[in-house]
């Protein structure tokens, strides 16, 4: 018994010694932390590296951190908003350390590119979105404005394609025209740049290389906008190249591979569904018809696609010149065989100061090539390949298609060229017997000087002048065997005319001088900063473009072209034929005074005015002038001694907004003039014997003016734990007047009976929420998201004349969209269909709306807008060490479709053609039973189907392995897939249909091009 008392007394004394031991070898480290004004900063974390011990700081900014072992320890301090601080302490008895935090470099004190200038983001009083480089979209990026889709409130950005290097349709709040145009302005380096488009390039913006983005800012409302007059009734996007760096020299190197896949095809019928269906529904001729092939012909027509993107880029500093050069490769094949576009790019920025820095100069020069492979007329092609009957084969060794390459055709031995008529082609034929080519080179040149006078050093003079000019040659080539242009007609002599031959060329000039004075000063005896802005601009636009169209001709059995020799090389004499030739030339100038003033009293209030005159040529001398001011006002609520100080609001200010801009695109630059033009040789007047080519008038409307957009917005802008957390809120309403749209002109008044003019007025209104969020930020975790919505909604308040545009006689190209007085632009105008006890559509019967016994124009309805009701978008990146992952998705919600391909395939009579071929249908005809035989069936309700959806436009992830090649070097390398996946109820392939609204169509699926789902691997090098 004693015995073990004994031990256990020995063990009691071992474990005291033991732990007086330990306390001897820990102490205890005290402190505070407080922020860059000497406040407690409570809650902040206290952390030992290495360890698991850690605390937080109380109420008032003290800690304590009890055993911590002597010797040399980290302490890591933390806390919401603030760099992260590292301190390394020697401990050998009780110590005190205290923190002194910094706030992070948060988007507080971020500069923001306005118009002719550059302002604090606390500071601004309009709404302006800003987008950098570390927030773009990754993946395979080949045009700008994908870098920002899914980013900012209220802008919705639509790919007008899946084409390589396809543009996008870019709308900001709902856009403010009918079809006058509403594109905003996009501004890069101070350059407005024109929207035309370039005859030959998919893309205007395609000639710029999106790895030579720095950011974007985005200009909203009036307010922001005015100072860029007529050209920003549907906003402004300021586009800035990256620029030189001062130190030692910095190369970046990139590179990216990507494979592209058909996300999903047309839902058609197999070929054993199709001929179960012509067994069961054809005659006995429609049966014997059928071929023994198994053909799918969206397989034919589609590929998988390689891809690569590569850049290289030098900046820094030689002697007092700061400099980036960069050059960029890019070679994406498309989904759809045969197209392809290879570009090649090249940035220059130098940007010295002279005279001890009172003359700043900045130079900027992108220049590009891009070559592309189109698929001509590829909304057909992939029509047909839908449609093609799937029994038939792509080829054939039966002569009777030697004439036609040995493709398959739809043959009559009785019509002239021995095809049947009205049928579709071969799609494989019409991607492969077809070759669409063109290159675009474009240079855009800018030159800014910046002087600040010495005797007056707030005052500076201002100098831009800008030359932006885009080429572009190709042609599209048809050969003799070609069925699309088979034997088509007969020339002069009596010889058959077969395939094409139609080259163009496109030339775009736009010319820039620019000259203004700012002034900016603090007077801080009366807490005053006002600075001001005024200046003159003269912008020249040129196109220039030509085009021809020559056939082959056959002559016995022999084809040979009427531009071409026997080795190929192309005959002068014929290209010089002006009958088949057209040479256009349309220029328009603008002239400009503008001037804008800043005014803030004790970083509390602010004022903004600015009024900008512009005088274009497009419009007649006595109504080319237009006048557009605005003005703003901001309340900075946390400046307030009610809210100074307080830890949680950092950033607080109301906004009020209204200004007034303009628009004149979409219309010609003499359409006030009355033009004449000569006939073509098929309208030619006899006289005496002879036909004589004629000089026809066309349309002219002299009274045209500027369409206008009165804007007003009211906005809160917020951010919490040092702008940890910001955002914005805004409401505003847009009144459109004098709209431009097409309209109808008198008969008899001359030949053209469509032109754009002033035609009424429209509304806009909605609401915009964002918020970003950095809900992680230490060294070993970060994680940020963004999210924003956006409610629209449009309405058409006055028509004075316009033309409704209905027509639909099957098929794809054609428009169901009306413009009416009391709804949404382009709404689908159609009859109500009438469904059965088992919810399927009855066959040609619909709604007598007004009651008068029969079915006629009048029974026709508004039902829905292909324009989404809110859009939505949501992006998180996290990281984890050297890793990171990240998303991008986006959501409409309340946009509606015309399905043209269930219209144009969905029937029996589709399948079962009349005039005797046979077509595929889409899947849909199994149940619905409808036979499409009836005059109204097209304009069926059934076909409007709705097309919200919610889409993961990118997933990425990534690894950076930090230090490299002994510390010279970083290395990224990353993984991403594009276009991930799409949850809608939309029966087709795609519910984002390409906005066409210039041209009356909106909303309506005619079988584009559809969007790849496109798998990404990225290498990223930079070295010191």
């Amino acid at each position: 018994m004693k015995k073990t008392y004994l031990i256990k007394y020995v063990f009691l004394l071992f474990f005291v010694l033991s732990t007086a031991t330990v306390f001897a070898q820990t102490s205890i480290i005290t402190g505070k932390v407080v922020d860059e004004t000497n406040q407690p900063l409570p809650g902040a974390a206290v952390t030992l590296k290495g360890t698991q011990k850690s605390t937080g700081t109380d109420a008032n900014g003290n800690f304590r951190l009890l055993a911590v072992p002597n010797g040399t320890v980290t302490l890591e301090v933390t806390f919401i908003g603030y760099q992260t601080i590292d301190k390394v302490v020697n401990v050998s008895g009780n110590v005190t350390v205290d923190f002194d935090l910094v706030p992070s470099a948060r988007s507080l004190n971020e500069v923001v590119v306005i118009g002719y200038g550059t302002e604090k983001k606390k500071d601004l009083t309009g709404s302006i979105a800003t987008v950098t480089a570390k927030d773009f979209n990754q993946g395979a990026i080949t045009t700008p404005e994908q870098l920002i889709q899914g980013k900012v409130a209220g802008v919705s950005i639509t790919s007008n394609s899946g084409a390589p290097g396809a543009g996008s349709t870019i709308t900001i709040r709902g856009g403010a025209s009918l079809n006058g145009g509403n594109d905003p302005l996009i501004v890069l380096d101070g350059m407005p740049l024109s929207s035309d488009a370039l005859n030959g390039a998919a893309n205007p913006l395609d000639l710029i290389n999106p790895n030579d983005i720095a950011s974007f800012s985005i200009l909203k409302d009036a307010s922001a906008s005015a100072i860029y007059g007529n050209r920003a009734s549907n906003g402004v996007i300021i586009i800035t190249t990256k620029k030189g760096q001062s130190g030692k020299p910095v190369i970046n190197f990139s590179t990216q591979f990507s494979v592209a896949t058909l996300p999903k095809e047309a839902s058609v019928l197999s070929a054993s569904q199709f001929r179960n269906y012509v067994k069961a529904n054809g005659d006995s001729a429609q049966i014997a018809t059928m071929g023994t092939a198994n053909t799918d012909w969206q397989k034919q027509i589609y590929q998988t696609a390689l891809g690569t993107d590569n850049n290289l880029s030098v900046s820094g500093t030689a002697g007092i010149l700061p400099y980036r050069v960069s050059v960029g490769y890019s070679d994406q094949n498309g989904i759809l065989k045969t197209t392809s576009m290879q570009r090649y790019t090249t940035n220059v920025n130098l940007s010295p100061s002279f005279f001890t820095n009172h003359l700043k100069v900045n130079f900027n020069f992108i220049g590009s090539q891009t070559n592309n492979r189109f698929a001509n007329n590829q909304n057909a092609i992939i029509g047909d390949a839908a449609t093609f009957d799937p029994t038939q084969p792509v080829k054939s060794s039966n002569a009777l298609y030697t004439p036609y390459g040995g493709y398959w055709q739809w043959t009559d031995p009785s019509s002239q060229n021995g095809l049947k008529q009205n049928t579709p082609g071969n799609p494989v034929a019409l991607l492969e017997q077809t070759n669409d080519h063109s290159t675009a080179y474009r240079g855009i040149a800018s030159l800014n000087l910046d002087y600040k006078f010495h005797f007056f050093p707030d005052l500076h003079a201002n100098v831009n002048l800008g030359y932006d000019e885009s080429k572009s040659n190709g042609s599209t080539t048809i050969p003799a065997d070609a069925a699309s242009n088979y034997l088509t007609a007969a020339d002069a002599s009596g010889k058959l005319q077969s395939g094409a031959y139609t080259p163009y060329n496109a030339e775009l000039q736009n010319k820039l001088f620019e000259g203004y004075f700012s002034y900016s000063k603090d007077i801080k005896s009366i807490k005053s900063h006002f600075d001001a802005v005024a200046g003159y601009s003269i912008q020249d636009f040129k196109n220039t473009a030509s085009n021809g169209l020559f056939p082959f001709i056959s002559n016995g059995s022999t084809l040979y072209s009427t531009t071409k020799f026997a080795n190929g090389e192309v005959n002068p004499t014929a290209i010089n034929n002006y009958n088949n030739y057209e040479y256009l030339i349309n220029e328009f100038i603008m002239t400009s005074f503008y001037g804008r003033f800043n005014y803030n009293y004790d970083e509390k209030y602010y004022l903004t005015a600015s009024i900008r005159s512009d005088n274009s040529t497009k419009f007649a001398p006595g109504t080319r002038t237009g006048t557009f001011p605005s003005v703003a006002l901001a309340w900075k609520i946390n400046n307030e001694d009610f809210l100074k100080g307080t830890p949680a609001i950092s950033t607080l200010k109301l906004r009020v907004e209204y200004g007034v801009t303009g628009n004149q695109e979409g219309i010609g630059e003499y359409d006030y003039l009355s033009q004449y033009s000569l006939s073509t040789s098929t309208a030619q007047y006899n006289f005496g014997g002879t036909n004589y080519q004629l000089y026809r008038p066309g349309a002219y409307y002299p009274g045209r003016t500027w369409e206008t957009t009165d804007a007003s917005n009211i906005g809160l802008d917020y951010g919490f734990i040092n702008d940890r957390i910001t955002g914005s809120i805004d409401y505003y309403y847009n009144k459109t007047k004098n709209l431009l749209a097409t309209i109808g002109q008198p008969a008899l008044t001359n030949f053209g009976n469509q032109i754009v003019g002033n035609v009424g007025n429209m509304e806009n209104n909605g609401l915009e929420f964002s918020i970003n969020a950095d809900l992680i930020d230490t060294k070993t975790i970060g994680w940020t998201a963004n999210f924003n919505v956006s409610f629209n909604h449009n309405k058409i308040t006055n028509l004075t004349s316009v033309a409704d545009l209905t027509g639909i006689s099957g098929g794809t190209g054609n428009y169901v969209n009306v413009d009416q007085v009391g709804y949404a632009r382009n709404s689908f105008n159609v009859y109500q269909q009438v469904y059965g006890p088992n919810g399927k559509p009855l066959d040609g019967v619909f709604v007598d709306r007004n009651g008068d016994g029969s079915i006629t124009v009048a029974d026709r309805y508004n039902d829905h807008s292909p324009d989404p009701k809110q859009i939505f978008g949501f992006s998180s990146d996290f990281r984890y060490e050297k890793w990171n992952i990240g998303f991008v998705t986006r959501a409409n919600l309340g946009n509606y479709v015309y399905n043209n391909v269930a219209s144009s395939t969905g029937t029996s009579r589709n399948i079962l053609n009349p005039i005797g071929n046979l077509n595929n249908g889409s899947t849909d005809v199994l149940t619905s039973g409808l036979t499409g035989n009836g005059a109204n069936d097209l304009l069926s309700d059934y076909y409007i189907q709705n097309g919200s959806f919610f889409r993961m436009d990118n997933a990425h992830i990534g690894y950076n392995f930090g230090k490299v090649f002994k510390g010279t070097g970083d290395l990224k390398i990353s993984a991403n897939v594009q276009n991930v996946f799409i949850i809608t109820d939309y029966k087709g392939v795609d519910p984002e249909i390409p906005y066409t609204g210039t041209t009356g169509v909106a909303g309506v699926d005619n079988n584009f091009y559809p969007r790849p789902r496109t798998y990404v691997l990225g290498l990223n090098l930079s070295l010191r």
